[in-house]
């Protein structure tokens, strides 16, 4: 696969998490829903989206639905979990470990947390 140029996305997404009193549910999420992309592929990003009261950072498109971490925790924790979903063995591990870190840092100065 041809090297590119990692860029990062913001986007204004609402935060879809169902509140059904003190239950919360997990929001829609699809390849749509996001607040934070970085493209790693042609048919795949690693994205930041709301979920609960955090940031959740996964792929866009998942085998296996709903499979994604808290922003907080460390990037090679996430990526061990999230990875199964990378879909396309052409995509570099590292490409996709930098996007996790380039969606970590800019959630991290939009909190106000840099």
């Amino acid at each position: 696969m041809e090297a590119i140029q990692l860029r990062l996305e913001r986007r204004d997404q609402a935060n879809e998490t169902g509140v059904v009193g003190p239950i919360v549910f997990t929001p829609p999420i699809d390849e749509d829903y996001w607040s934070y992309r970085v493209i790693v592929g042609e048919h795949q990003a690693v994205v930041g989206f709301p979920k609960f009261m955090t940031i959740g950072i996964g792929f866009a498109v998942e085998e296996d639905w709903n499979t994604n971490l808290p922003y907080t925790c460390d990037v090679m924790k996430i990526w061990d979990h999230i990875s199964h979903n990378k879909g396309d063995s052409n995509i570099p591990d590292a490409w996709c470990i930098q996007a996790i870190e380039m969606i970590q840092q800019a959630v991290h100065e939009d909190q106000g947390e840099s």
